[in-house]
């Protein structure tokens, strides 16, 4: 028999699932393609303008930095970490991020 504590949980577990699908549509959380993007700064600037030499992000073409990911995804381009990192994100986060960084001036 399962108890009350298990039954009553299943709807809070479920509540908190659609929740966290709702927080991932950007027309509702319309600073959803930044906070993903807030994972590049440690390595591409703050602003996806890198210093040294990582890579600028910023005002690069989306259909470019798609097959880079794609790239990295598949293993087609050698990376210490961000084969990882690209899969970790689904196809319409990077398509979001990816929007992000090209909004972005290549230079603040």
């Amino acid at each position: 028999m399962i108890s009350s504590r298990v039954r009553g949980a299943w709807p809070l577990s479920l509540a908190l699932l659609a929740g966290a699908s709702w927080a991932q549509d950007p027309k509702v959380d319309p600073h959803l393609a930044r906070n993903l993007a807030a994972t590049c700064a440690n390595c591409h600037g703050t602003a996806g303008v890198a210093k040294g030499e990582m890579k600028t992000l910023a005002g690069r073409k989306e259909d470019e930095l798609l097959k880079l990911l794609a790239d990295f995804r598949s293993g087609a381009q050698p990376a210490t970490i961000m084969h990882q990192i690209a899969k970790g994100y689904s196809e319409e986060q990077l398509k979001l991020v990816v929007k992000h960084f090209a909004a972005l001036p290549a230079k603040p």
